[in-house]
């Protein structure tokens, strides 16, 4: 990695980091809160590409495992990684990273319209549907909700999901028009 990749993954952590200030909003029928920082690994993916996307992620979960206290709420230690949440919280890892994989091919697309829905898709897909299989699949079998009640208890987060994919594209689309970090590649 050269420096310069060095200090964006450093500022893509930064970024979600500063995104767990915003306090998180429980919902009352499921252990998991919403928060923001999920919209900061789909923008590090779709921002900085799959490998840069996912080593910001890795050096915040670096942060958490020492006990900074970088996740909403205050939270941090390694006791995050064995709650209620840490499915979720694991997924962050190769969301970025498929988030990232996928924006990189639509990187080279010429139509602002695709290129802008590909990078939504790229978010959705690494952001709500990695995360969420990971997040599931622990609270079904770590935390022993059963796979329905997992399932029904984060539809509720389906729409926020959604608008933070929008966001992460359109943050995406003006970050390649003015100063591109996506690297390119295709199929």
């Amino acid at each position: 990695m050269t420096s310069r990749d060095l200090v964006l993954v450093s500022l893509f952590a930064a970024i979600i980091a500063a995104l767990g200030i915003l306090p998180p909003i429980p919902i009352a029928f499921i252990p998991v809160p919403v928060t923001a920082q999920t919209l900061g690994v789909m923008l590090a993916g779709i921002i900085l590409g799959r490998k840069r996307g996912a080593a910001a992620v890795l050096l915040l979960f670096v942060l958490i495992v020492i006990g900074l206290p970088v996740l909403s709420g205050g939270r941090g230690g390694l006791g995050v990684f064995v709650g209620p949440t840490a499915g979720f919280l694991v997924g962050w890892l190769p969301g970025a990273y498929i988030a990232g994989a996928l924006a990189e091919i639509y990187a080279d697309t010429q139509s602002p319209v695709k290129q802008t829905f590909g990078f939504f898709i790229a978010a959705a897909m690494g952001g709500i549907v990695v995360v969420y299989f990971l997040g599931i699949a622990w609270l079904a079998y770590g935390a022993g909700t059963g796979v329905s009640k997992a399932v029904a208890g984060t539809l509720a987060f389906v729409p926020g999901d959604l608008i933070k994919a929008g966001l992460a594209a359109l943050a995406g689309r003006a970050v390649m028009l003015g100063y591109p970090l996506l690297p390119k590649r295709s199929l």
